[in-house]
């Protein structure tokens, strides 16, 4: 292990993590997303993660990881319906560690175990994830948008 590198575990979340797992990502989105975003697409984005709100797309078509880096929550990822990444986000004290990377393979491996015929994942990335996701091999599919003051890039990746 370099040291860049953490100990990271992928697993299914847990009900009782749902207040935490908001808690990384709200983190990370405002400091580095929120920036770009309307006060509307802010707002449009904290319902979205709400504890509440996380609860009932897991109870519909979405799963969720969440990474244990060094004994702590410190990354997540939601898929839809076995194809889109819906949320993607490391808490700032473990970035550049492979937490990302790590989380999406993971995701992937579930993702296929649960649709083996799957050839394409999609996500629509912030402007400032666009990096990252290209590091993941996605590859940008359309213009940059804005819906509900919510700046994104559309982005797929196949899976081969």
């Amino acid at each position: 292990m370099t040291p860049t590198e953490a100990t990271v575990v992928c697993r299914a979340m847990r009900p009782d993590e749902m207040q935490e797992v908001s808690r990384v990502i709200l983190g990370s989105f405002e400091e580095f997303i929120a920036p770009e975003s309307t006060e509307h697409g802010r707002e449009e984005f904290r319902r979205y993660v709400e504890p509440t709100a996380l609860a009932q797309r897991i109870r519909a078509d979405h799963f969720i990881l969440v990474a244990d880096v060094d004994g702590r929550i410190g990354g997540m990822i939601e898929v839809r319906q076995n194809n889109h990444i819906a949320l993607l986000f490391v808490d700032k004290r473990v970035q550049h560690r492979g937490v990302a990377r790590e989380l999406m393979h993971q995701a992937l491996e579930t993702a296929r175990s649960r649709r083996p015929g799957l050839e394409r994942v999609t996500v629509n990335s912030s402007p400032f994830a666009v990096p990252m996701y290209e590091k993941l091999g996605f590859l940008q599919t359309g213009p940059e948008r804005e819906v509900n003051g919510i700046v994104f890039i559309p982005m797929a990746r196949r899976i081969v």
